[in-house]
């Protein structure tokens, strides 16, 4: 759920690579740095050492213009080895496979050139990891033709002076047909028959055709092959056995070029571990050059990672939206949470004004700053975080029986099992798939759980302003809100991050510039002071009844001596039988029923 809310690989409505986290992220020029990047992002990393290794190559890589240019146009020559390998230990490569592994192997000595004497202890790394394998390239070279075919039982593929053997094959099938060539010329001028000529079909093999015209002419010991509308088809014996040498040759040099392949292709699984270790070392540097491409274009930092569970990022940018906007209209933020600017931030502010934005853009710089990419933002210290829950957007799982409210809570009683001290939790408007009371009561509740038992960085997005109180009794929990400004009753969004808790929520503005009729809006805001007016105090806070005496209050007759209707129903109902979104029905026609009792 949290990889789906967060769009790591695919955008949560059209289902789209374009709009995610790795669509921004994959700079890589080959397959397979692409799938090692779509691995690294659903598995970040929670060990600062290694996390640190990968920084510092990307920064080595970042500094080094030139280097990271010319590697990135090196692994663009390399081809997808981990597949071509599949293929060959499965025994379906092809002689173009083993033509493309050879340009592959190719590329190595100036890439392992190139990583020599590094500073970054992983580049150096990876360049002990390249093996060139010299030998097998050399064979392959040596064997394979420059621009080989797919299929392998079709021949060609293999270079003259390889293999004797097959050099003499071949000569005597070129040789053959040549013969055929000057033996066309012999008898036409040996019969006077301009238009004979020796052709060949799979059916009949080599023949000599004579026209119609010409048929007195042919000689005595022609024999006649097949007879066609306007010509007369022959054989002689002595075209009949240069035939069978010609056909039996290229016969035979097909077959050993093919026994060729099948010694190659073994001679590569033979070499499959070093190779597989070629791979994996390709893969990393083409990610590690690509995340390294990407922080110079887009001007992204080195994060400092530390134990401590903090969050301190200047000037913050969210890094999807900030590639899909316009250059230079995303308005950046800073992020404090943990530490000494407490764990919990409540952030308040209308719709459409950026709070959602904002928890997910760190969360994502987060995942970021773990997978060893840098990050967008000024300057950035980041605790490590041992999972990242996030809580956002809505989604009916109706196949399943399951409403919006349910899927959240549900998630949300995931988050809340599973969250430690060390994790980083958003949550984006939790309660609002239930009646107001019931989501404030649920919202604060899992606030207090959170700030009491799991102590756990959390950026908390809501629409209930009751929830700024909390900051009263609850010592981690800072109030932050989403700057807007009123204009001539138009109503501006800021898109900056402050301190405090929002004034109000401008519902009502929000509906206007969504184009809801003036009628409603009018009316709108009559209800608005009217409820205002009667249920909440001078200060704003919503007046709270006070509690009524034990005496005067009014016992149910479900629970009097004679029994009630709905119990009737209660006892009869088979739970087995009945499904979730059925019993929600019932509750709810039960509830009423009572209520309408009690008044």
């Amino acid at each position: 759920a949290s990889r789906r809310g967060l769009e790591l690989t695919h955008t949560i409505r059209e289902h789209r690579r374009e709009g995610s986290l790795l669509w921004v992220l994959d700079c890589t020029v080959g397959a397979m740095g692409s799938r090692l990047l779509a691995d690294w992002v659903a598995n970040p990393l929670t060990d600062i050492a290694q996390m640190t290794q990968r920084h510092e190559a990307v920064a080595e890589l970042v500094e080094e213009t030139r280097l990271c240019f010319d590697l990135r146009e090196a692994l663009r020559k390399v081809y997808d080895l981990q597949r071509l390998l599949a293929r060959v230990t499965t025994g379906r490569a092809t002689p173009r496979d083993l033509s493309f592994l050879a340009r592959t192997l190719a590329q190595l000595p100036a890439i392992k050139a190139k990583l020599a004497a590094r500073r970054s202890q992983l580049l150096a790394r990876l360049e002990t990891q390249i093996d060139l394998c010299a030998e097998l390239r050399a064979r392959l070279e040596a064997a394979l033709e420059d621009d080989c075919p797919l299929q392998s039982r079709e021949g060609g593929f293999i270079r003259d002076g390889y293999h004797p053997p097959l050099d003499e094959l071949r000569q005597l099938a070129r040789g053959g047909k040549q013969w055929i060539a000057s033996y066309q010329a012999e008898q036409v001028q040996r019969t006077g028959i301009p238009t004979l000529k020796v052709g060949y079909n799979q059916v009949f093999g080599y023949y000599i055709e004579v026209t119609n015209t010409h048929r007195e002419k042919v000689p005595a010991d022609y024999i006649r092959k097949q007879t066609l509308k306007n010509a007369e088809r022959y054989i002689t014996p002595e075209l009949k056995q240069y035939e069978e040498r010609v056909l039996t040759a290229d016969q035979r040099a097909k077959e050993l070029e093919y026994e060729l392949f099948v010694e190659l292709r073994d001679a590569v699984a033979a070499q499959r571990t070093r190779l597989t270790q070629v791979a994996a070392a390709l893969a990393e540097l083409d990610v590690l050059a690509g995340l390294a491409e990407l922080a110079r274009r887009q001007r992204y930092c080195r994060p400092k990672m530390v134990s401590e569970p903090v969050l301190e990022i200047i000037d913050s940018r969210h890094p999807v939206l900030e590639v899909l906007e316009p250059q230079g209209t995303f308005v950046p933020n800073d992020i404090r949470c943990g530490g000494q600017h407490g764990t919990i931030m409540v952030i308040t502010g209308p719709n459409m004004a950026g709070k959602s934005t904002y928890i997910r853009q760190a969360a994502l710089i987060v995942l970021m700053a773990q997978i060893g990419s840098f990050v967008p933002a000024k300057e950035a210290t980041i605790g490590v975080a041992d999972r990242i829950f996030a809580r956002v957007g809505a989604s009916d799982e109706l196949a399943r029986g399951q409403s919006t409210f349910m899927v959240e809570m549900t998630e949300t009683a995931r988050i809340l099992h599973t969250a430690t001290a060390q994790s980083l939790v958003i949550l984006d408007e939790i309660g609002r798939g239930t009646s107001t009371y019931d989501g404030i009561s649920l919202a604060w509740a899992i606030v207090e759980y959170l700030h009491e038992h799991i102590g756990c960085r959390t950026l908390f997005a809501t629409h209930y302003h009751e929830l700024t109180d909390l900051h009263k009794s609850l010592e981690g929990v800072k109030n932050l809100n989403v700057a807007v400004r009123e204009w001539q009753d138009e109503l501006v969004f800021l898109h900056k991050i402050v301190d405090g808790a929002a004034d109000k929520s401008y519902g009502i503005h929000v509906a206007r510039l969504a184009g809801v009729p003036r009628e409603v809006i009018h009316r709108a805001r009559e209800i608005l002071a009217q409820l205002e007016q009667e249920h909440y105090d001078n200060q704003g806070r919503p007046k709270i009844a006070r509690k009524r005496p034990a005496a005067g209050m009014v016992q149910l007759s479900l629970f009097g001596p004679e029994e009630h209707p709905v119990l009737e129903e209660i006892r009869k109902l088979d739970l087995g039988g009945t499904a979730p979104l059925a019993a929600l029905e019932l509750l709810h026609r039960w509830q009423q029923q009572l209520r309408s009792e009690s008044r």
